[in-house]
């Protein structure tokens, strides 16, 4: 099975090519896998030919919204995979898992601390240029309702499932178009409509979340300690809709928030360096800084902390929505179709994204908030180093 199969869901078996061998009962399981990133990846296409052909994405999306049956097949078939054969492979679980070890440690461990020291330090010394209009509040006492955490308020978009709800640490709140499970919230989280902060203690918000109504179609802002998009915003077919996303997670979030951000690509660690550069310039823009990074062999974990409360309003006429491109915003329809044909060749455009991105990478891969390199025993798991801004 050719690596991209399943390029589209970020989830496949890690096992490397050529030493994977299919045993006979193993056949419909892998088939029946087949079919349903097959059906997810074809929902993707359509959706990605559509705003090709007709341009406008708030049209499109709106009739997206309301097919219902075809969304209802969506659903099911991702808490399928996620149920029956996500678990079974090395990332399914482990992209779960980092998000809330990502938490536990910024939240739980002393890492929010850490990097507002460095921020107050780098601001002193002048070394670090946008630490300079991150809001005085952040170079000051911790925020109590972070130092003084109950539980850590979640707001996962596009959840499907809600596969952080068996963690006790975390109060969950799963949004989706069309839930899979009961426990997921309907929400067009494009749609959403953002209101004022609630003036409330920490435990009288943990019981306005407990008590949401469903649909939700309104938030308070600055409600939630983390936003989670796992394999969210490679669902959009436009670059502006994933603004729009990266934007509402920001207002949503309380000061130092965090923003978790996975998205799927099965290429080698270094063919989309220059997207991954890209995007990171685009969220940081809004008001962000990039905490941890690492590169699965299937997709990319990103977390952005929040270290500004007003967003620049001039990013859109400045084409920050425009850096948050995937591949598949490039390719033609006929190319589209043949999506599951094995490629053959890198295109000499690849070719030089390629070298240049090799050439451009520092020697030692680093954390770029924390300074310190990053390892892990996961296994099918690769670091991508610390890529240079893209200068806009």
């Amino acid at each position: 099975m050719n690596p991209r199969d399943n390029v589209e869901t970020g989830e496949t078996d890690c096992h490397p090519e050529g030493s994977y061998v299919l045993i006979p009962h193993e056949a419909p399981c892998k088939q029946e896998q087949e079919k349903l990133s097959g059906l997810v990846k074809n929902v993707h296409r359509k959706l990605r030919r559509k705003y090709k052909e007709v341009g406008d994405f708030e049209k499109i999306w709106r009739e997206h919204c309301e097919d219902e049956q075809m969304l209802s097949e969506y659903a099911l078939a991702m808490k399928n995979l996620a149920d029956n054969h996500w678990t079974k492979n090395c990332e399914g679980e482990n992209r779960i898992e980092w998000c809330r070890s990502v938490c536990q440690e910024y939240f739980l461990q002393g890492g929010v601390k850490r990097v507002l020291e460095k921020d107050e330090k780098s601001a002193k010394v002048g070394a670090n240029p946008p630490a300079a209009s991150v809001n005085a509040q952040a170079h000051s006492a911790i925020p109590s309702s972070i130092s003084q955490l109950g539980k850590m308020r979640l707001l996962d978009v596009g959840s499907c499932f809600n596969p952080f709800l068996k963690f006790d640490e975390f109060l969950t709140v799963g949004i989706d178009i069309v839930p899979a499970v009961e426990s997921v919230y309907k929400c067009d989280f494009l749609n959403l409509q953002l209101q004022q902060p609630l003036q409330l203690a920490g435990d009288a918000v943990e019981a306005f979340l407990r008590q949401l109504h469903n649909p939700i179609d309104a938030l308070p802002a600055q409600l939630f300690h983390v936003v989670v998009f796992s394999l969210l915003l490679s669902y959009f077919p436009s670059p502006y809709q994933r603004w729009i996303c990266c934007k509402k997670a920001h207002e949503l979030l309380e000061l130092h928030g965090l923003l978790l951000i996975i998205t799927p690509d099965s290429s080698h660690q270094n063919r989309h360096a220059l997207m991954m550069r890209s995007w990171r310039v685009a969220v940081e823009s809004l008001g962000f800084k990039r905490y941890k990074y690492v590169k699965y062999s299937h997709m990319h974990l990103i977390a952005f902390r929040k270290v500004s409360l007003a967003t620049s309003s001039d990013l859109v006429s400045r084409n920050y929505p425009e850096m948050l491109y995937i591949p598949q915003d490039f390719n033609s329809n006929e190319e589209e179709d043949c999506a599951d044909v094995p490629a053959q060749s890198r295109s000499e455009f690849e070719d030089d994204q390629l070298a240049w991105s090799f050439n451009e990478l520092p020697d030692t891969p680093y954390d770029s908030d924390s300074g310190e390199s990053q390892s892990s025993s996961v296994p099918c798991f690769q670091e991508l180093d610390d890529p240079i801004l893209l200068q806009s």
